[in-house]
């Protein structure tokens, strides 16, 4: 789950990691009226939406008039953003965050992520700042600090000083900057974030160290126990599909193919997408109804895959542990029947109660395609999309 930058700032500076002021607004009026509370003379105006590179897209502009500031909001606001990671689609501008100017004179990367690999959170930082850090590390990638932190020992202050030497930092803004990454830390911790990223970090004239920008994402498997980060989710900014899947508790993420897939359980739907793309289609979507699916999940479930307009067929892959084929069964020939059906489907079930399912699926009078393996699946759904084309 990610959140806006105004909101990960807030988070962040609940746990004294140094932020600048700013204000939240969703209609010009709110805009000039942030600004003028926050006095100025210089006002940041930044489109708030779920992607990077902002900046380039004319998503970030300065202001030096309050009525600079409320012609910026009035550009901005319905707007739609494109960037290199919105994709050409682009995001519509539905609310910014007007912040105080400053006085620049470093730029810096820092992020936090878990490191797969590792199981640890790692830091890792650079003395280019305001790049993306892909970039970096293609062309400079000497210029990549990376330190993990062991989760029995947590972060400890030579981390930091490690960090910071390798960003070139001395005196006060070195002691700063440690204090700075161990606050970013515990955030990261007790919040169950998965990545925080400040792109850039800026070291001001002054000698202070402050994140000029915020990304933050949270591990989705954590949110149970995030309630105050659950109330920051912007659903305008997420796939209607995913948030409609959301709702049901089903794993769904839409992708670009034209197969629908519905399967039980992460590996089996893995190993059902791959065997589409080795008998030459791609899949359009992940969907894993889980191990204790009712009849009217798997109806939601069956109802989100035809609502993408590029599916041109379905495989459903079933093995029947605690799920059992009758209740798949049931839940597809009703959500066939409720929607009008008009693509392809092949079914391959295998488990308890396969024979009953397998009765289900003949006695419907609907156009179903049994298969009996994986292999024979993928090789029917394929065959009967391309006919139907």
């Amino acid at each position: 789950m990610n959140i806006h930058e105004y909101q990960a700032k807030a988070v962040l500076d609940e746990y004294g990691v140094s932020v600048l002021n700013g204000h939240v607004a969703y209609t010009p009026e709110e805009a000039e009226s942030a600004a003028r509370e926050l006095g100025g003379p210089i006002w940041v105006v930044k489109a708030q939406i779920h992607a990077g590179g902002r900046g380039k897209g004319g998503g970030v502009k300065l202001a030096k008039s309050l009525e600079e500031v409320r012609q910026l909001a009035n550009d901005m606001l319905g707007m739609t953003l494109v960037t290199h990671q919105t994709g050409p689609e682009g995001r519509v501008v539905k609310r910014i965050y007007i912040e105080d100017g400053c006085d620049i004179e470093r730029e810096l990367y820092l992020s936090v992520l878990l490191d797969r690999t590792t199981s640890m959170l790692t830091f890792v930082a650079s003395s280019e700042g305001g790049v993306e850090i892909e970039e970096v590390a293609a062309k400079h990638p000497e210029k990549i600090i990376k330190v993990a932190i062991d989760p029995v020992t947590g972060f400890q202050p030579f981390h930091g000083r490690k960090l910071a030497f390798g960003l070139g930092l001395r005196g006060q803004v070195l002691k700063k900057a440690v204090q700075f990454m161990q606050a970013l830390y515990t955030c990261c911790v007790e919040r169950d974030a998965s990545q925080v990223e400040i792109n850039p970090l800026v070291v001001t004239k002054p000698g202070e160290l402050i994140a000029l920008d915020a990304k933050m994402n949270f591990d989705s498997n954590a949110l149970y126990r995030q309630p105050k980060i659950v109330e920051l989710r912007d659903l305008d900014e997420e796939d209607p599909a995913e948030v409609e899947a959301s709702r049901h508790e089903l794993n769904y993420i839409k992708l670009d193919g034209s197969i629908g897939c519905m399967v039980n359980g992460a590996g089996l739907a893995m190993a059902t997408m791959d065997i589409i793309k080795l008998y030459g289609a791609e899949p359009a979507n992940f969907l894993d109804v889980g191990g204790g699916a009712s009849k009217e999940k798997v109806t939601a479930a069956f109802k989100l895959l035809l609502s993408d307009p590029h599916v041109e067929g379905v495989l459903v892959n079933i093995f029947g542990g605690i799920m059992r084929c009758d209740i798949i069964a049931e839940g597809v020939v009703a959500a066939a029947r409720e929607t009008n059906l008009a693509v392809p489907l092949v079914v391959r079930l295998e488990g308890t109660n396969v024979e009953l399912g397998k009765q289900i699926l003949a006695e419907s009078g609907l156009t179903i395609i049994p298969a009996d393996d994986l292999a024979d699946a993928a090789q029917k759904i394929v065959d009967a999309v391309r006919k139907a084309a």
